[in-house]
């Protein structure tokens, strides 16, 4: 991923309303909609006031449902386990075809201890904005939902693991806990699905207070707020209401939240920061309403943020070796600067997060892990690395991940770490001196993360074509999982997706993201993981707009191809993925590369399609724009890269 740059900063070219969401911060207190009072009757017959406890798990449940059954023994388990430390259990079902009869039954079987609901109007799960049967809530004392989601990742309708890989509730109560909020607030729940459109919700007319106020903590105050990154605050009732007619535009237009994805029901993805149909419709009709405030004993908690690292206290952290200046207008090329590590022995990483000290101006932040030594431009060029895929990543919305149990990124003994940082000028002048922190894993992992890129540097985009399609591909050596997608195009990328080819042909869309917007570089991150086998094939689409319908189109009259600068394009689709049964560490195939460079077959295949004459070598004339991207290949420095040259400066 190179300049992302062409005449005008990046930050010119995103809107003022361009900052409006990102990642929740790990240890914030940003909760959900409040839940509100419900006095229910239980199976048993007694009442129950749902969210009476210092914490309280809303589980949706059922008698018949597959997934729900195998979950019972599950929750009887976290009920046994958290019951004592005060944590309430209230068990819904919204079935209305199930028995009482069948619900004591199998509440008697479990031995579950709270209260067990039948829901038969499906009031309460409409209440809830319940998805499927298996979905949990975790309310705090003000009845505030801090997650929902999924139990762990167990069970679905299609597969069932011996144990779970990420046990998202029992995290979350242990974060609660701690006065800490989760660092999971929202996944997929797989189980039955309801049909809850017909029903009505338990719900007040909206106000700020009873309602808005908490779309706006958890969807837009991670940025739009004092220190954050977006260009105002929404941080009070009078600063919403400034921004109404602005965030209903932003809202109706779908530029924010930003998330590109098209629809799913339930989302597959981990990280969708999507509004929800219930959140949208209530915030546009708030603003419809001229923005009542409503009773300030119904407001939530005030958002408390951590203002330091999201991923807890770093065991490292690698700081630029000297403050950057950043000039107050025009653009800046990419700065590249080595940061020793100075460690002659290998590490894990199982979290990471990068902080730029000038959050304003910096568009993106890729780090890269180089031999120690390694200058910036040598013999692997440093266009070439972003190709094979990245070590951490900084843009707005994406800036902290931490891995679940079993799952890091090795850092060789005796690396160096490569920031390659855009900065956009915004019409101060400042300086920048960003730094990244590490978690480390004591012990080798059971999984290593990788990241992978499947690229098409041949590029050719003809002049004023308004749909123009390339299309790159990878055949997948060994079976993997896939646990994310982030997709990269420069000002011309349209549209982008990531399918699967079975070699029978049968094709499945992975990943389709119909509007790409250059300003937001997000990652796609599963919630279950997306198993590919061996013989596979990954296909990654891109559609250009190179016309004059584009606003952000530099030159509709330029004939365009793959280049560093924001004014040529790239067409890259990064992949993070796991080698099952690999051993962390070991130099095994993975996605179009090794572990780390280009394997033979990738660089045979790119090779042959540059050299035009086949006459053995690629020239400049012959490379076009991309010879920027090979040159330093020409290890004897006679103007040509051979084949073997090339396997020499990016092969394994």
């Amino acid at each position: 991923m190179s300049s992302f740059r062409y005449a005008l900063p990046c930050a010119a070219i995103i809107p003022l309303i361009g900052i409006f969401y990102a990642n929740r911060p790990t240890d914030s207190a940003v909760a959900g909609p409040t839940v509100p009072v419900m006095n229910r009757t239980t199976i048993d017959g007694t009442t129950v006031n749902i969210g009476t406890g210092k914490l309280t798990v809303i589980a949706l449940t059922g008698t018949t449902c597959p997934v729900a059954k195998r979950y019972g023994p599950t929750l009887a388990s976290l009920e046994k386990t958290y019951a004592a430390k005060g944590v309430q259990f209230v068990y819904v079902n919204p079935t209305e075809s199930e028995t009482a009869a069948e619900m004591r039954s199998a509440k008697t079987r479990l031995g579950l201890k709270g209260a067990y609901i039948h829901d038969k109007t499906k009031e309460v799960a409409k209440t809830l904005e319940a998805t499927t049967t298996t979905e949990v809530f975790l309310l705090n004392a003000q009845r505030q939902v801090i997650y929902r989601g999924a139990v762990d990742d167990q069970y679905g309708l299609t597969y069932s693991k011996a144990q779970p890989t990420n046990k998202y509730l029992a995290r979350a109560i242990d974060s609660a806990l701690k006065n800490s909020a989760p660092a999971v607030a929202k996944t997929a729940a797989p189980g039955c699905a309801l049909d809850l459109s017909d029903v009505q919700p338990l719900q007040k007319p909206v106000t700020y207070h009873n309602r808005i106020s908490r779309i706006i903590q958890e969807n837009c105050l991670p940025c739009h707020r004092p220190g954050g990154v977006g260009p105002f605050t929404l941080d009070t009732f009078t600063k919403v209401k400034d921004r109404a007619a602005m965030i209903k535009q932003v809202v109706n237009n779908k530029q924010m939240p930003p998330w590109f994805a098209a629809d799913a029901k339930p989302s597959k993805w981990k990280n969708d920061r999507s509004l929800s149909e219930a959140d949208k419709r209530d915030l546009l009709a708030w603003i419809d309403a001229k923005t009542p405030l409503g009773d300030a004993k119904e407001a939530p908690a005030p958002a408390k943020f951590n203002p330091d690292w999201q991923i807890g206290k770093p065991d490292e952290i690698y700081q630029l070796p000297k403050p950057i200046a950043i000039k107050a207008d025009g653009f800046m090329e990419y700065q590249n600067v080595i940061v020793p590590l100075n460690s002659a022995t290998e590490r894990w990483v199982k979290a990471i997060e990068i902080i730029p000290t000038a959050r304003q101006v910096v568009h993106h932040i890729l780090v890269f892990v180089v031999p120690k030594g390694q200058r910036t431009g040598g013999r692997a060029s440093e266009n070439v690395e972003g190709l094979n895929g990245y070590f951490a990543i900084y843009v707005p919305g994406n800036s902290s991940i931490i891995y679940p149990d079993g799952l890091a990124k090795q850092i060789p003994a005796n690396s160096d770490l490569r920031f390659q940082i855009h900065y956009t000028p915004n019409g101060e002048a400042t300086t920048d001196q960003s730094k990244i922190g590490f978690v480390y894993s004591a012990t080798p992992p059971k999984h290593e993360v990788r990241t992978a890129g499947v690229a098409n540097v041949l590029i050719n985009i003809p002049p004023g074509a308004d749909n123009h399609k390339e299309v790159a591909a990878v055949t997948v050596p060994t079976d993997v999982e896939i646990l994310s997608f982030l997709p990269h195009m420069h000002v011309r990328g349209k549209a982008c997706r990531y399918d699967v080819v079975s070699p029978g042909g049968k094709r499945e869309t992975l990943l389709d993201v119909p509007r790409y917007d250059f300003n937001w570089q997000l990652s796609y991150e599963y919630a279950q993981w997306k198993k590919l086998e061996k013989g596979q094939k990954i296909e990654f689409s891109v559609w250009f707009d190179n016309s004059d319908k584009n606003p952000a189109n530099p030159d509709p009259t330029k004939r365009v191809r793959w280049g560093d600068q924001t004014y040529d394009e790239m067409h890259l689709g990064y992949v993070e993925y796991i080698v099952p049964g690999a051993t962390p560490g070991a130099d095994t195939p993975g996605i179009g590369t090794g572990r780390r460079r280009a394997d033979a077959g990738v660089i045979d295949r790119t090779f042959a399609r540059l050299d035009r004459n086949n006459d053995g070598f690629v020239v400049a004339a012959e490379a076009g724009s991309v010879w920027d991207q090979i040159k330093s290949a020409d290890l004897n420095g006679d103007g040509k890269v051979s084949l073997e040259e090339a396997k020499k400066a990016f092969g394994g």
